[in-house]
């Protein structure tokens, strides 16, 4: 049987498109990789930056030469009628047809176009973008995965310790019940005991529900299931932000983060906006060379009209803007528009980034200290309900104290789970609010997983 299970559920994972290896252990790794080539947001993000790198090749073919070819052919059917000199009195009709072909071969070549070199360097500047906005998806891409991947981690946790709790609430129940069967218990330690059973299923169905929305989010960013995921091993040992320094990883954000390197390049593609258009009114010199050939037949040639006709041609054509209405002064106001809107959004960017990197920073160096604190309050925790327990044995406690020790230990279970996955988290935000997430970082983050 567990054969044909195993069957079966290899063929549901094929048929949905998924790794037969997902039925096994996946680790945070594992999803990234699968992620690069599933996500819609990362594959649109390849064919973005595919298309950007196109913009350097069309810069550059602004200065290479032009070559075109025309070609035409004619029927031509003519009918003249010459009147002789009075004397001979009479009109004289002539006939001529045929067909002319014509073909020419023109090259241009510009010599000096300062709008065509401005407009070059522009393309060049966002294919330059495009890179810095693929990086950008790459990064998001791998934070987006992370953040889903530890969701599914820590509500799986927070799915375990409420049901820990319900068990242990139901066994104390179960206690209070047989203590009052036999007229040894009250019966308001049945009921306390039965209220907080019942608020603990609140608590289960709550924790399911959340576990089921970070599973969805996760096969959405990963395209893999969200079961049998790889989880955090138990010594972790977390270390402070390497400098430890705020100003520091503050100014490495506002160097490296992608989102002002955007915010950069498109300020830079502005600029040579402006200098495009500033450029636009001036002359223009271009080589051009061609060479015409040209044939008939028929009767098109009463006179002493050659049949063919061959004729080459090269010089230089120079081009004077002298007035377009007003539209280049207006362009360029309009790009000196844009130019300070870009700006503005620079220093907005900049000044975001310098809030993201503090919260990071933050969220790390004081998570180092709340996941020390919160293992010392577990470790209290615990014993204040070794010490309950035996007080209500020996008569000096009562089961609403051993509910009370239990709850606080479920809780302090809870708020250590969350802070260690709250640095980690944290670890993630820093580095992509610094420009720095890579595929290094992530493996690190892997290396403290283990699978079950």
């Amino acid at each position: 049987m567990k054969v044909k299970h195993m069957a079966a559920r290899c063929a549901v994972l094929a048929a949905l498109g998924l790794p037969l290896a997902s039925a096994q252990a996946i680790d945070l790794m594992g999803a990234y990789d699968h992620a690069l080539s599933h996500d819609p947001s990362k594959l649109a993000a390849d064919e973005a930056v595919a298309a950007g790198r196109e913009k350097a090749l069309q810069g550059d073919a602004l200065l290479r030469p032009r070559v075109g070819l025309q070609a035409g052919v004619s029927r031509i059917d003519n009918h003249t009628s010459t009147t002789v000199p009075a004397a001979f009195s009479s009109i004289v009709p002539s006939h001529s047809n045929g067909t002319v072909q014509q073909a020419t071969l023109q090259l241009t070549q510009p010599l000096h176009d300062a709008t065509a070199r401005a407009e070059k360097a522009q393309l060049h500047q966002q294919t330059a973008m495009a890179e810095t906005q693929f990086d950008q998806s790459r990064q998001d891409l791998a934070q987006r995965v992370a953040q889903t991947y530890f969701g599914v981690l820590l509500a799986e946790e927070a799915l375990r310790v409420v049901q820990a709790e319900k068990a242990a609430i139901g066994q104390q129940r179960d206690r209070a019940q047989a203590r009052f069967d036999v007229g040894r218990g009250k019966v308001t330690d049945l009921q306390e005991a039965q209220a907080r059973y019942d608020q603990v299923l609140t608590k289960e169905i709550a924790a399911r529900s959340t576990l089921d929305l970070r599973r969805a989010q996760f096969q959405e960013t990963s395209g893999l299931p969200a079961e049998g995921l790889a989880q955090l091993a138990p010594g972790l040992v977390p270390m402070p932000p390497e400098p430890d320094d705020l100003t520091a990883w503050q100014v490495r954000g506002e160097d490296h983060n992608t989102a002002a390197r955007v915010k950069r390049s498109e300020l830079d593609v502005a600029k040579a906006e402006i200098e495009k258009h500033r450029l636009s009114g001036r002359p223009t010199l271009n080589l051009v060379a061609s060479y015409t050939a040209q044939g008939q037949s028929g009767g098109l040639s009463p006179l002493a009209t050659p049949d063919n006709e061959r004729t080459a041609l090269v010089g230089l054509q120079l081009n004077i803007p002298l007035y377009a209405g007003g539209a280049l002064d207006s362009r360029e106001r309009e790009a000196l528009a844009r130019q300070r809107q870009a700006e503005q959004e620079l220093a907005a960017t900049r000044r975001d980034v310098r809030l993201q990197v503090q919260d990071a920073y933050l969220a790390v160096k004081t998570g180092v200290s709340r996941i020390a604190s919160f293992s010392q309050s577990l470790v209290s925790a615990r014993t204040a309900l070794e010490a309950t327990t035996l007080g209500r044995d020996v008569g000096t406690r009562t089961e609403l104290d051993v509910l009370d020790a239990q709850q606080r230990v479920f809780a302090a279970e809870l708020d250590l789970a969350q802070a260690r996955f709250d640095y980690l988290l944290g670890r993630v935000r820093l580095a992509a609010a610094t420009g720095e997430l890579d595929e290094a970082d992530l493996r690190v983050l892997n290396g403290w997983l283990v699978t079950r």
